[in-house]
């Protein structure tokens, strides 16, 4: 365990940090952001994290849609979380260039839907439906090795706007129509992962239902992503 005593870390940031068990004792928090997979947060001796939890499902209904176990909800929750993305992509053809702007060393639109491809080839094609199938070429997987460029990615490729839209609208065809004839039955059986090296290395004993959750929760939450890092730029330039 690190230990920081008497330090000045204003400004700092943690990327992809496992910070579970961390404790910060007579710290000065102030305008600090934080954005991950978040329990038993306790701030001032007070457990916020149903408070936050209960306001995110407030602001974003959807999310409880994501949480069920109905096949029925989950449809719905797919429908709802391609159509903010529909709308989202809309905006962003009306300015020409965004999609390749980020801020804050976040990705880029662009790059953020070929992560959804990855999404898509990975957790539903290879988990929910069991595919041994290449990825596709242009999906932005994980950045650790050996499966960054690995299963048919080619870091090479810089597609257009269009063609990812394009790839992205026919996997959302794809799992819309699977999850119109799922059942609660299929939905708790165990995940048809391969018995191979690809990724997801840790999604085997997993549910269809959790798989599922996965690639759902993974839509919603870059969304969201995207959606504040557009606001972002429209404000830099608005100013």
């Amino acid at each position: 365990m690190t230990w920081h005593v008497d330090e000045d870390l204003r400004g700092a940031q943690f990327r992809e940090c496992d910070l579970s068990g961390a404790r910060l004792v007579g710290v000065v928090m102030q305008d600090a952001v934080i954005d991950g997979l978040i329990t038993n947060l306790v701030v001032n001796g007070v457990d916020v994290t149903e408070y936050v939890e209960a306001e995110l499902d407030r602001r974003h209904p959807v999310r409880v849609l994501i949480r069920s176990q109905d096949p029925v909800d989950l449809c719905e929750a797919a429908r709802q979380v391609h159509a903010s993305w529909a709308t989202t992509i809309e905006r962003i053809c009306r300015i020409p260039g965004i999609e390749r702007r980020s801020v804050n060393d976040e990705w880029s639109a662009v790059q953020t839907l070929r992560h959804l491809v990855f999404v898509h080839d990975s957790w539903f094609r290879r988990c929910c439906l069991g595919s041994t199938e290449l990825f596709t070429p242009m999906g932005i997987g994980p950045a650790i090795e050996p499966y960054r460029g690995a299963h048919g990615l080619d870091l090479s490729l810089d597609p257009g706007l269009d063609e990812i839209v394009s790839a992205r609208d026919a996997q959302t065809a794809e799992l819309e129509a699977w999850l119109n004839e799922l059942t609660a039955v299929q939905l708790a059986a165990r995940a048809p992962v391969p018995d191979d090296d690809v990724w997801p290395p840790y999604a085997r004993g997993r549910t269809v239902r959790q798989c599922l959750a996965t690639v759902l929760n993974e839509t919603f939450q870059h969304h969201g992503f995207c959606v504040r890092d557009l606001d972002l730029i429209e404000q830099q330039d608005a100013r």
